[in-house]
């Protein structure tokens, strides 16, 4: 198909009207509600079924593969941009245990999935190197961490990397909600739960998606006056310019190395980055509306999730079924140890609440994981989702240098020395908030 700009009007346009079907949907049909199904992951379910690669009745283009790609740098763009200052200190006072936690869970589920396959898959079913990540990008990332993860490797030359990852997210997000919800009935029955609630006694908005009046908050705050330029045409323009320049020197880059290719998300990521310390330094943060930045940002995500997954290549995953059927099961298996197993010793207190909520954020994504800590705590009481968005705050530089070097580290033949280092990090920091756990113990006299 020859480009056109009137390609990508057409599909945003298509997508749109998905998204919209879908948030009525939603707030119809009961079943939809109990699955807590984000719209964004159902107008893509609907996309793949009624494209190009389902019946062919919606008319997108060719390059609805290759927007997944370019969205996810507008989110990374626009995450340094969003986030709060913080201190080590702090976080590590306040949320240290949330922190560690689901820190290890993540790294392990890097490492861990990579050695897994590398040890079974790769040998008996002839893979890719990088085949175990796709759990790592699926269940711990989402639908964002496996576009970019999927962009990647296309790069390098996996070209079914990116619908794999896709296919592993959709699953994931899935299974988070119906498996987490089976794990909420067998907890309150044995009586973990200390803010027992029922789907019937969640509020109406958290069924139907739709905010009643009398609920409804302000997306944001106007930082600069109209007269000049609209708040959100501002804060577009940012996010614009860092994923502009993040995508330039990404191509720089690959003409300077063509062996090192860093992806345009990460350094977008970058880029924003410096624009916050720039805005910082010349005292004008002020003028960048965290609120509004993290709209755009999710906004980006939700047209990210839903043409992620109304492009997946059905015929791609059915020829890795077998393999790619094994790596879920030992993803859910492994999400499942840490809810059942580590997460009851780990937390003091609520560790039903938090290992359920981390469950089905490392499953599905971090809007799966809210939707099971309403469930069981309607109220927030246990302070749960205000520890971890603290808690968030230094994984995410994490998760970025994660996401952009295990592709470097696989495709230059450095997979075991990457497993290597993912789970040594884990030691490294299960030892390190092992020994403040037990400082804590000492200093409080209980020792």
């Amino acid at each position: 198909m020859e480009f056109s700009v009137w390609n990508i009007v057409t599909d945003i346009g298509l997508i749109s009207l998905l998204l919209v079907l879908s948030v009525v949907l939603r707030a119809k049909i009961r079943l939809l509600q109990r699955s807590f199904m984000p719209a964004s992951i159902l107008a893509g379910i609907l996309g793949l079924i009624f494209g190009p690669n389902g019946f062919g009745i919606i008319p997108f283009s060719d390059f609805i593969g290759d927007y997944p790609g370019i969205l996810i740098a507008v989110v990374l763009g626009a995450l340094p941009l969003s986030t709060q200052n913080f201190k080590w200190s702090e976080i590590m006072g306040k949320v240290g245990s949330l922190w560690s936690y689901s820190q290890i869970i993540m790294l392990l589920a890097w490492g861990g999935g990579l050695l897994f396959a590398l040890i079974l898959l790769v040998p008996t079913f002839d893979v890719h190197n990088g085949f175990g990540l796709l759990f790592a990008a699926g269940f711990v990332g989402g639908h964002g961490t496996a576009a970019a993860l999927g962009d990647a490797f296309a790069q390098q030359g996996w070209e079914e990397a990116t619908a794999l990852a896709m296919t592993s997210a959709t699953i994931g997000a899935i299974l988070s909600i119906a498996v987490g919800l089976a794990l909420i009935k067998s907890g309150t029955n044995k009586g973990y739960a200390n803010y027992i609630s029922s789907f019937d006694r969640l509020s109406e908005e958290l069924k139907t998606g739709l905010i009643p009046k009398g609920k409804r908050h302000s997306m944001g705050t106007d930082t600069v006056s109209s007269i000049s330029i609209e708040s959100l045409s501002f804060h577009l323009g940012l996010v614009a310019f860092a994923t502009t320049i993040g995508y330039y020197l990404s191509q720089l880059g690959e003409s300077l190395y063509p062996n090192l290719v860093i992806p345009a998300f990460a350094l977008s990521f970058l880029v924003g980055l410096m624009i916050r310390q720039l805005m910082q330094v010349a005292k004008a943060d002020d003028y960048i509306d965290k609120s509004v930045m993290s709209k755009i940002g999710g906004s980006a995500t939700d047209f990210l999730v839903a043409f992620g997954i109304a492009s997946i290549n059905l015929t791609v995953v059915a020829d890795n079924v077998v393999p790619f059927t094994i790596l879920l099961i030992f993803g859910i298996l492994f999400n499942y140890f840490f809810y059942k197993v580590v997460s009851k010793y780990y937390f003091q207190e609520n560790w039903f609440e938090k290992g359920i909520f981390t469950f089905g954020w490392i499953t599905g994504a971090v809007a799966m994981g809210i939707a099971l800590l309403r469930t069981v705590d309607p109220k927030l009481e246990s302070k749960t989702l205000d520890e971890f968005g603290l808690a968030y705050i230094p994984i995410a530089p994490v998760e970025i240098m994660l996401i952009t070097f295990a592709p470097l580290f696989i495709l230059n033949g450095q997979h075991w020395l990457f497993t290597v280092i993912t789970i040594g990090a884990c030691f490294i920091i299960f030892i390190f908030s092992y020994y403040k756990k037990w400082i804590k113990f000492r200093d409080d006299g209980t020792g």
